[in-house]
Parts: C-alpha cells; structure tokens; sequence
C-alpha cells in the first residue's frame, strides 16, 4: 500500500470521526439555546438555572443517582442498538425488560440457591423471557414479513397485561397498605451496592459491571465476529446480504432474540440492588429511553455511555428544580430537542461526509486525467 493512499485513507478517518463528534456537540448546543430561549420566555433566569443543574448534579449523592440511572439507561440504549445496527426498530424493549423483570423476580423469590448462584439463575431467566418476547416479532417478520414495529408496539400492550394479571392474580403479596408485589428475593439472591464515591450513603449498583461488560460484548460480537459482520452487512444492503450466502430471515431473529436477552436485563440492578422485588413502583418507560439514547450515542457503545450519562444527569437535576419555582418539564424540553436535532446533524453529517467524498474523488479523476494528458503530449 503506498504512503499517499495510506494518507488519503487516514484523512478519511479522521476526517468521518470528527464529523461524528460534532454531531452530537452540535446537538447539545442547540438544545441548551432552545432551552434558554424557553426559559427566558417563562421570565425564568437562564444562567441561574443552567448553575443550579449543574451544583445539583455535581454532589455526592446526585452523581450515585446519575451513575446508577446511566446503567440502566445504558442496558436499554444497547438492546435497541442491537436491532438498530440492522435496520431492525425493536419499540418493545419497554414490555420486554418488564415481563422479564417480573417473572424473573418471582423465580428469584421463589428459589432459595447458594449466594453465587441465586443472581445468576435471576439473570438467566431475564434473558430468556426478555429473548423470548422479542422473538416473536422476529419469527413473525421473517416468517411472515409483518413490521417489527407494530408487531413489537402491540407486544408492550400485550405485556403489560399479561404482567398485571400474574402480579395481581398469582404472584402478588401484599408489601404494604398500598403496594403490592412479589415475593422478596432472599439476600443470598441480591447484589449488593458498591460505595464508590465518599461523602453519600447512596450506593452504585453493583451490576454496573454487567452493563460494562454487555457493552464490550456487543462491541466484539459486531466488529470482530463473523456473525457481527453478517448482521451489519445485513443492516446495510439486504440485496447483497444474500448474493454473499448470508441468509437474512434468520439473521432477523437472531438479532430480536439478542436485542431481547439483553432488554431482559435492564431492570436487574435495581431489581437485585435496590428494590428485591417487582411492585407497583417498578420502573417504567426505560425502554423509550433508551431508543433517544441510541440514536444520541450513534449505536457506538461509548457513544452510548456518554449519552445514558448525560441523561441521567439531566433526570437527577431536574428535581432541584422545583424549590427555585422552575418548572422540572424544562428538562423534558431539553431531551426531546436533543433528540430531534441529534437526528438532523447526523442526517447533515452523513451529508457532508458524502460530498466531502466526491469532491476528493473528482479532484483524484482530475488529477489522473492531468497526468495521462501532460504524458500523452511528452510522447
């Protein structure tokens, strides 16, 4: 390979991976002057406010809550990737880690297992419920071609009721006079919190380190396996997908059922950290979350840790607000602009990316075709 083109190719490189990285920043920035714009409309301070959020987000205690938000954001954000790398919209991953977390806390208080083995067999049943709810959508759409999105949307409707009904119906104690669910998990079945950052009583779940490692395994199995490589060829161009033997229709389940494997296991930390049961109080709406977390971090498992992060910081801010009279829902504002205009610079950076590739391409055509002329008229 000659050092110009190695040249070429690293120019390339660098220059797609800076165009990646202003993308979100760019993002972020307008969402911050949309939100100063609302503020100083409310007649609310914007500098004070924006101060507020972050010495708020800033203490001991709120960074725990921050850290612990961003992990379960984060388990979220890669189960929608998943699907998303190949083209597939899993909009279930909300019934998916619900149902999961429900059946496998009543398996978890149920069963009484050595310490090293109760959380194991906990997370093992998440992900076999949560794998098995998406590959429903999965069987149907590569059986018989129905949209993984209205298939998956009626799934959570489905979930949600088949959850009511065990939880009210079967599995369902009474844990207080206005809480009901089920049966605690014993403490051999429990992960306990990790006191990573002095000066708060608050502990980290201590599951951060399976959302860590879901986060290297996803980035192994689609960029150094060749099953990683089926399934990104497969997002990209089904067509040539097939004329290079891969065959599809399975590449479409297997990917729901790992996207909902891992859905399983977004409500694991504060089912095995924090809560040791599923009540009333369960966690909703996660899975919603996580498709704006995806689409903030680009799919990319770092990319994704930064934005579960940032969204979490912005969720744990958001309830100092209230003491300074400024309406929390301002946060809200904020994420949704995230979310639109994250869209629209990734749509402005792939543009650019392409016309920034033509103009290299027409000034190497020119270039050679100089070259071929000056030689032709030397002979």
């Amino acid at each position: 390979m000659s050092s110009s083109f190695t040249d070429r190719l690293l120019g390339r490189v660098k220059l797609t991976g800076w165009v990646s990285l202003a993308a979100p920043l760019l993002a972020i920035l307008f969402a911050a002057l949309v939100t100063a714009i609302v503020l100083t409309l409310t007649g609310n301070p914007v500098i004070d406010t924006f101060i507020t959020l972050v010495d708020y987000g800033s203490q001991p205690r709120s960074l725990v809550l921050i850290i612990n938000n961003a992990t379960t954001y984060y388990l979220s954000a890669i189960a929608v990737a998943v699907g998303f790398r190949m083209n597939l919209f899993n909009i279930g991953v909300d019934g998916q880690y619900r149902l999961a977390g429900l059946v496998a806390a009543a398996v978890g208080g149920a069963v009484t297992l050595p310490a090293p083995f109760h959380p194991i067999l906990i997370i093992l049943v998440a992900m076999l419920v949560g794998a098995a709810w998406a590959g429903i959508a999965g069987v149907l759409k590569a059986t018989r071609g129905v949209s993984e999105v209205i298939s998956t949307i009626m799934l959570n409707t489905i979930a949600t009721g088949i959850g009511a009904y065990l939880l009210l119906e079967h599995w369902g104690v009474q844990l207080s006079a206005n809480d009901i669910g089920t049966k605690p998990i014993e403490p051999s079945g429990q992960v306990s919190g990790l006191a990573l950052i002095p000066g708060t009583q608050t502990k980290v779940f201590g599951l951060i380190f399976l959302a860590v490692a879901v986060g290297i395994g996803f980035h192994v199995l689609l960029n150094k396996t060749r099953f990683g490589f089926d399934l990104r060829a497969t997002g990209r161009s089904e067509q040539a997908a097939v004329a290079s033997g891969v065959n599809v229709k399975r590449m479409v389940v297997y990917a729901m059922l790992i996207s909902g494997a891992t859905a399983g296991l977004i409500g694991m930390p504060q089912l095995l950290g924090e809560s040791h049961t599923y009540n009333l109080n369960f966690q909703a709406g996660l899975g919603f979350t996580g498709i704006a977390i995806a689409l903030l971090g680009r799919n990319n498992p770092i990319g994704i840790a930064f934005g579960a992060l940032l969204w979490g910081f912005l969720d744990v801010s958001s309830n100092i607000l209230d003491l300074h009279k400024i309406s929390p829902e301002i946060v809200t504002i904020m994420q949704g602009v995230i979310v639109l205009s994250v869209v629209i610079a990734y749509e402005l950076a792939h543009r650019y990316s392409v016309v920034a590739e033509q103009k290299r391409v027409s000034r190497q055509l020119a270039g050679a075709a100089s070259t071929t002329h000056k030689e032709g008229a030397a002979a």
